[in-house]
């Protein structure tokens, strides 16, 4: 083939050589605009995985590489005058420039013809100059390639928040360094770290409206570097730091990071009557932020991937080739984007973060990608992590009021209690409110006796009975259990009774009214189905078909139906304090009743309780208020909310952190976050841990305790959690379903084996609440008696 490589970056430079190697027929030209050895920009950074990916690509090319790296484990991160260090991380540096060096002598080697200070202005006619068969464009971030064919690949551009600079400074780094400073305007961060013998790379980057604040537009590049320099001052030990980009004149290498993402990445030219592919690679087609190291790693993925995809299906013909290309390496790209995009945003929200203490900042700041999990951070570095862990625990020993236990054993995140008002949870596990379709009008019965019961002994701290209806018309399908009726109440009594009786686990209640997605099937027998018969009226915010042309419309509720439902909470809530619950939740998510008043695609009213976002949230929260003066004073009161609707015009996260607010000002103990459900258009971007980081901001930015729920599966998800403080409890569904005795299972995959500490500490507990509870039912009972007759009453207790 005749191949032309439009870019002499990494990506060029590596497949073309990758390429000659595998067929030194090929005649392979790489088109650059720069001079030969001429390049910007200061080190690039390997992790040790991606060296072994060069190894087997090209083993020459590799060790060259391996020889000029300059290597380190550690990561320091500097916070609040405090330095943590973990290890084990396994990352390289190497300059740029001699990075391309490398690759460049390696082309000559191979009889790669490089051309150089050649600005491609039509890559259609240098095709034909060169009677190319195949044109890979590798133009780098601001790709003139990519712009020509933009309808053909469709890229999808984000310009960040942040604004940052590429420094460097000859101050060498033994660790690859994190600076957190704060200023009057604001905090600034620095990525540090050596890539030859004298040099290290010195970035720093700050959300725009500090840079604003801080006049940097205003600066020149001098001025810029002297600011830098002076509040990074305490790490360069009197280096200074440098610029290589004079070209560029006042405030202008200050850059915000685009993220890039293609839907295509193969666009057909005909030339002279035959298809010539058009290939995007490296930041053409991709960009991951370089707060994870991904960039140069992904272009010479890509290079990689398109060679190894000649060698397996070169035979089948070019289409073949270049489908399977995008394919791979779509899926891999959307991995490592997913993991920057996570970590950009940790970086562009620091100030989230800044109240922790510096321990659990830095263990926020490592595993900020949810790539790095509890677990990898201990085989990297387990002395680390065994400190972290007992930090972890005295903090939460201490919050709880409890003597930190004697234990051989240091105890994980996930296993430390949670205090809540009165109620103690011996560890973070929730069972989540799962609908089980198993009651007989309202009842709950033996099912929800053994599912509930079961799942107490199986070791999770708190355990949630399924959304529990207010009334028999705010019931999801005639199977769902309620609290409205007497026998309601004894009903939960006696699984509540069970619990207490044996386990040392809390158990909470879920109350809520079904609203527009009311009067339906199991889920068995059709989900969101209506019933054939015997339906009941709907209401809602808003007249709404939750289920377009199949669901009951929901008619909007008049102001009198909504004292009506209000009422019937507060006489749910008062029956579920009779029953024993130890925890009220009132559910205001997923599109059931309170829910449809807080999301704009479903409150459509013109009176107080529609309009804006406060308006929306008004009843509920006037529900809420209700149910708190009746609830008792030592039980705790979470609210599940929507935290995004995955809708436009929906609820977003934004969104979600002001109604965790009112929320909050209103008395709510804990926010669980979950999302959807709001909508049959929503569309959520699934994966593991995918509604955590709603918890994270609500818990960081609202400083209020949450529950983070979705896809957490497994301890190193919860413990990772936990310890980063982006929840304070995890529900945990569906694998509660598969085994009731997750929670310890879990324990002995994690060979924690030590957690007899709650029992220790739980005998005595219990007794004191048993006496707390009856002194203050005596006290409600006594009012107007005299000390002699509530003496009385308080002996015969």
């Amino acid at each position: 083939m005749n191949i032309l490589c439009i870019g002499g970056g990494p990506a060029g430079l590596y497949f073309a050589l990758l390429m000659k190697k595998q067929n030194p027929t090929h005649r392979i030209v790489v088109v650059e605009r720069n001079r030969p050895y001429d390049t910007f920009g200061w080190g690039v950074v390997f992790s040790d995985q991606t060296l072994g990916n060069l190894v087997k690509a090209d083993e020459q090319t590799a060790r060259t590489i391996l020889q000029a790296f300059n290597h380190w484990d550690d990561i320091d991160v500097h916070f609040k005058g405090q330095v943590v260090t973990s290890g084990g991380h396994g990352f390289c540096g190497i300059g740029r420039k001699r990075l391309l060096n490398i690759l460049q002598e390696r082309c000559e080697q191979l009889g790669v013809e490089l051309v150089f200070e050649t600005d491609v202005q039509d890559d259609q006619v240098l095709a034909q100059t060169y009677g190319a068969d195949l044109v890979i464009a590798s133009d780098g971030l601001n790709s003139r390639i990519r712009t020509r064919y933009e309808t053909t690949y469709q890229p999808d551009i984000d310009t960040r928040k942040c604004r940052f600079v590429w420094l460097g400074t000859k101050k060498l780094f033994s660790a690859f360094t994190f600076a957190f400073e704060e200023t009057e305007h604001g905090w600034f961060q620095a990525h540090a770290y050596q890539y030859d013998g004298d040099t290290a790379t010195f970035i720093v980057e700050t959300p725009e409206e500090v840079w604003l604040r801080a006049g940097l537009d205003q600066m020149d590049q001098a001025q810029a570097i002297a600011f830098c320099e002076k509040l990074f001052a305490k790490y360069l030990d009197g280096n200074a730091l440098m610029s290589n980009a004079s070209h560029l004149r006042g405030s202008a290498s200050w850059i915000k990071f685009p993220r890039i993402i293609c839907k295509q990445w193969v666009h057909q030219n005909h030339i002279n009557g035959k298809n010539i592919p058009v290939v995007l690679m490296g930041d053409a087609a991709h960009t991951a932020h370089f707060s994870i190291g991904s960039g140069t790693k992904l272009a010479l993925e890509d290079a990689i991937e398109l060679a190894n995809c000649f060698a397996q299906h070169g035979a089948s013909g070019m289409q073949a080739v270049m489908d399977a290309y995008q394919d791979l390496r779509a899926i891999e790209v959307l991995k490592i984007q997913s993991a920057a995009r996570n970590s950009m945003e940790w970086f562009e929200n620091v100030n989230r973060y800044t109240a922790m203490q510096a321990p659990q900042f830095a263990y926020s700041m490592l595993t900020r990608s949810q790539r790095l999990s509890h677990e990898n951070l201990r085989l990297r570095d387990a002395a680390y992590v065994r400190s972290f862990e007992v930090w972890i625990a005295e903090q939460a020993f201490t919050k709880a009021g409890i003597a930190m236990p004697k234990t051989k054993q240091t105890i994980p995140p996930m296993f430390t209690p949670f205090k809540v008002r009165d109620v103690v949870l011996k560890n973070r596990i929730v069972v989540s409110p799962m609908a089980q379709y198993s009651a007989v009008d309202g009842v709950a019965g033996d099912f929800h006796l053994v599912h509930l019961g079961s799942r107490a002994m199986g070791g999770a701290g708190l355990v949630f009975a399924e959304m529990t209806c207010v009334s028999a018309e705010g019931r999801i399908t005639p199977a769902c259990p309620g609290l409205y009726a007497p026998e309601h109440t004894q009903a939960w009594k006696r699984i509540v009774d069970f619990v207490h009786a044996n386990s040392d686990a809390k158990i909470a209640v879920q109350l809520g009214h079904a609203g527009a997605k009311g009067s339906t099937k199991r889920a068995w027998d059709g989900i969101d189905q209506p019933l054939d018969s015997d339906n009941w009226p709907l209401i809602s915010a808003s007249e709404q078909q939750y289920l377009h042309g199949v669901s009951q419309v929901a008619k909007a509720a008049t102001k009198e139906q909504m004292t009506h439902v209000l009422n019937e909470f507060v006489a749910s809530t008062i029956a579920a304090d009779q029953a024993g619950f130890d925890w009220m939740e009132l559910h205001c998510a997923h599109g059931y009743f309170l829910s449809s008043f807080i999301s704009p695609l479903t409150n459509q009213r013109s009176d107080e309780y529609g309009g804006s976002l406060e308006n929306r949230c008004r009843y509920p929260l006037e529900v809420f208020v209700a149910m708190r003066a009746v609830w008792p004073a030592h039980k705790p009161m979470s609210v599940r909310i929507s935290a995004h609707d995955w809708v436009a015009g929906g609820i977003t996260p934004d969104d979600a952190v002001a109604i965790a607010k009112l929320f909050k000002q209103a008395g709510a103990d804990m926010i669980d976050c979950s999302s959807g459900q709001v909508s049959k258009q929503e569309k959520p971007v699934y994966g593991r841990m995918f509604q955590t980081p709603f918890s994270d901001r609500i818990r960081n930015e609202v400083q209020i305790p949450t529950i983070a729920v979705g896809a957490i599966f497994e301890a190193d998800h919860v413990n990772s959690i936990i310890a980063a403080g982006r929840a304070d409890l995890c529900a945990i569904a569906r694998p509660h379903l598969a085994d009731p005795a997750w929670t310890l299972h879990e324990a002995a995959k994690l060979g924690f084996t030590d957690i007899s500490w709650p029992q220790q500490y739980i005998a005595g507990k219990l007794q004191l609440e048993r006496n707390l509870d009856r002194e203050r039912q005596v006290a409600a009972a006594s009012r107007g008696m005299s000390p002699q007759e509530i003496a009385a009453k308080l002996l015969e207790g």
